[in-house]
């Protein structure tokens, strides 16, 4: 299935200092063997305006990036809604809006075992809601809500200093957001260089 950019713009629109669609913010560092050094969760809207710009970037460089290339669509099997796996992780991350550390916890361990890395990095994970607006005949937006969007984002950065972050280099939007509603039998996998072996492991 091939992601319309025009869904992804969509949410972007909602990912401003003004506009913002999200109301938490999650998330660990992490040193080069994968291994915690430290976690933080937070209401995002008590961040200060530099900071919301900051963590706006990395969430936002996800559905912003190249559709089909960067971005591209990934089907959910059978075997990732068993007992355990990772699809009941994050629907249980996303019922709870990100406010149970347990499960964060084990997303956390998750993504560290699985992830390749030869530098420390962050694993920053957004919960976001989006009222999408009715659409005429014309496509032009009413102001009726005709679903509400639930989702996350998962981003994963190079750290430096003071965990300071570097650009998004993978992660993912959980569910799909396909024909401008809600994909639980799929997530939108992103990687900067296009290779999306590492981020489909998350997920096998």
């Amino acid at each position: 299935m091939k992601i319309d950019r025009e869904d992804m713009l969509e949410l972007t629109r909602r990912m401003t200092v003004s506009r913002n669609c999200f109301t938490r913010i999650a998330g660990a560092y992490m040193d080069e063997e994968g291994f915690i050094d430290g976690t933080f969760n937070t209401n995002f809207l008590k961040l200060s305006g530099s900071e919301k710009t900051k963590k706006l970037e990395l969430a936002k460089a996800i559905p912003f990036s190249e559709t089909n290339v960067q971005l591209i669509d990934y089907r959910l099997g059978t075997g990732t809604r068993k007992a355990g796996g990772i699809w009941q992780l994050l629907m249980a991350l996303r019922e709870c809006e990100l406010k149970n550390d347990a499960l964060l916890l084990s997303l956390y361990e998750y993504i560290g075992e699985r992830h390749r890395s030869d530098h420390p990095y962050g694993i920053y994970v957004f919960y976001g809601n989006y009222d999408i607006p009715v659409k005429g005949k014309d496509k032009a937006s009413q102001w009726e809500s005709e679903e509400v969007y639930r989702f996350l984002i998962c981003a994963v950065c190079p750290v430096s200093g003071e965990y300071e972050a570097g650009k998004t280099e993978c992660g993912f939007l959980f569910p799909a957001f396909n024909n401008r509603s809600t994909d639980l039998d799929g997530a939108c996998l992103y990687d900067v260089n296009g290779e999306h072996g590492e981020v489909e492991a998350l997920f096998a």
